[in-house]
């Protein structure tokens, strides 16, 4: 299925995916001259992995030292290009949102709305994340508009929940065909919106705790998910078409670029943290008999002996080594802080429960089983406790999003968990970056909106790495 979805899908981005073709000619159905909107779904879902599986963003979480090139993980690579998701993903479910004649046959009408809604509304909430200020109320419409404002994050933010909120009261029963994630399953789906719902409300912990507060219960009344079950995980497979980056990365290539940094093997080994022989590999030189984390980091010129240091474990870079994106346990993480901050009931012994299952259900999710998870919470720098609970938090969830790393670097801004990342040694004061800047194109292409855009920076600052998007407030 999915070699057939990536290549009719392929085929009409080449040509346009909102080309229109005569209606009268004759169509032959197993070959289809434009793709169904539950096609245009299953190839914006494509694109999901990298949303997590990218060198980039490992590097600002610090979760993957680099073993060679070293250079590119201390933070030179200033602006990023947004485009490709603009033209990608996003313009495949804007065409469905916007169709007037989606094949009911597919499933339910309505359900393939909901679910490009939920898309979108992930799609646009990690890329607001990472550039902050975007096109969004004018993107999107093809060759009408050439040259979009750039929206406030607030704007932005404030669209997508309204995104969500639509969904979750569009969505009736039945299931949808070519869906890669779920398999068609409306119930998961919708559990997916308001998930992500809440975890977009906690973002707004500094900045409107009021507004955030609000959307966040008004998710979890509306049910988010239950189990690891419910987890938004792509599903590589064992084709070269269709495989995982980090296996396509080490074995393909045979690029063994990758250590498990410092700060996560010095962290997690003392506490013999089950997931961290998940995470690393131990080294291959046998005199060594620890996990070994590489300074994250390092200058080009350094020499590292690969056979030294914990390379990025087996399991996660298989050819058919799945993704998680949205998972469970970070909604718990999720519940766990909103208690501790007053946004639902319960205080203390809300927080403790949540923390104490989220740690739980991480370790199962990571290694198939919670053996070990409580022995692990029993220690002392495991342990809620009502003092430390948001470091402990935090410093958990930045654990369980390993590899996870523009989530994890979302998170890590917000809260300043965990509080142990430094900035690479001797970088020329180059600090951990708080945003990413725009794509150079953008000052030619669309000069106008660019330039308004980085004159109304919501704390000041240029268009580079160290300005902060509107909920990272200083």
């Amino acid at each position: 299925m999915y070699k057939s979805i990536f290549s009719c899908s392929l085929a009409l981005l080449m040509l346009g995916s909102c080309t229109k073709f005569d209606d009268s000619i004759n169509t032959d159905p197993n070959s289809p001259t434009k793709a169904s909107g539950t096609q245009l779904i299953a190839n914006a879902e494509l694109f999901l992995p990298g949303i997590s599986s990218s060198p980039y963003g490992v590097h600002y979480p610090q979760y993957l030292s680099n073993t060679s090139f070293s250079d590119n993980s201390r933070y030179v690579t200033v602006n990023f290009n947004f485009y490709g998701l603009y033209t990608g993903p996003l313009m495949n479910l804007e065409n469905v949102i916007n169709n007037a004649n989606l094949d009911a046959s597919e499933g339910p009408v309505a359900n393939q709305i909901a679910v490009a809604k939920i898309l979108k509304a992930y799609y646009f909430w990690h890329m607001t994340d990472r550039w902050g200020d975007l096109p969004y109320t004018e993107a999107l419409k093809g060759d009408v508009n050439y040259s979009p404002k750039y929206d406030k994050q607030q704007v932005i933010y404030n669209a997508l929940f309204t995104l969500l909120d639509e969904a979750n009261a569009a969505f009736v029963t039945g299931a949808i065909k070519n869906d890669i994630v779920y398999g068609g399953d409306v119930a998961k789906w919708k559990k997916l919106g308001n998930t992500i719902h809440a975890l977009m409300a906690l973002r707004l912990s500094k900045v409107d705790a009021t507004k955030g507060a609000t959307e966040f219960n008004k998710a979890v009344t509306n049910g988010m998910m239950t189990a690891n079950t419910d987890n938004l995980t792509y599903p590589h497979l064992a084709d070269q078409n269709n495989e995982n980056y980090w296996y396509n990365s080490f074995t393909r290539l045979g690029r063994n670029w990758f250590a498990v940094s410092k700060p996560v093997v010095d962290y997690m080994q003392p506490l013999n943290d089950p997931r961290l022989p998940v995470y690393a590999n131990k080294p291959t030189n046998t005199a060594i008999t620890t996990y070994v984390g590489l300074d994250y980091g390092l200058p080009g010129s350094t020499t590292v002996t690969i056979a030294n240091y914990s390379l990025l474990g087996s399991n996660l870079r298989l050819q058919n080594s799945p993704v998680p994106l949205v998972t469970y346990a970070q909604q718990l993480f999720a519940m766990a802080e909103a208690a501790k901050i007053g946004w639902i009931a319960g205080g203390d012994v809300t927080a403790l429960a949540n923390y104490n299952n989220a740690v739980t259900e991480s370790i199962r999710q990571w290694t198939g089983s919670t053996t070990g998870a409580a022995t692990y919470l029993a220690q002392a720098n495991v342990a809620y406790d009502p003092a430390t609970a948001l470091m402990k938090i935090g410093t958990q969830r930045w654990v369980h999003l390993f590899l996870h790393g523009y989530e994890g670097w979302a998170e890590w801004r917000r809260t300043g968990f965990p509080t142990f990342l430094a900035p690479p040694p001797a970088n020329n004061g180059a600090l951990i970056p708080r945003r990413e800047a725009y794509g150079t194109q953008e000052r030619s292409i669309n000069a106008t909106n660019y330039n308004a855009a980085v004159a109304s920076l919501p704390y000041g600052g240029a268009d580079d790495l160290n300005a902060r998007v509107w909920w990272d407030k200083p």
